[in-house]
């Protein structure tokens, strides 16, 4: 699987949401992704890249597209 596979399908399970609607998914657009599901995403793919966010990249992790740009920034490549 790839990273990009990963990253989708932890959206996908956190948030119930279809991978059709990922690209335009930004905080708060859907009921899942409210301060509780953010949080469950952001453990979520700690877990799968192994990785630790910083506070100011979680605060700032808003939209799908900005996660990946994130991510990069913890050596996870798309």
């Amino acid at each position: 699987m790839t990273n990009l596979e990963k990253y989708n399908q932890t959206f996908i399970v956190s948030l119930d949401v279809k991978e059709k609607d990922l690209s335009k998914l930004t905080y708060q657009s859907v009921a899942t992704w409210d301060s509780v599901g953010h949080m469950g995403l952001i453990a979520a793919l700690e877990e799968t890249f192994d990785i630790m966010m910083e506070t100011d990249d979680i605060i700032d992790f808003n939209t799908y597209i900005k996660g990946r740009e994130i991510l990069k920034k913890y050596g996870v490549a798309f």
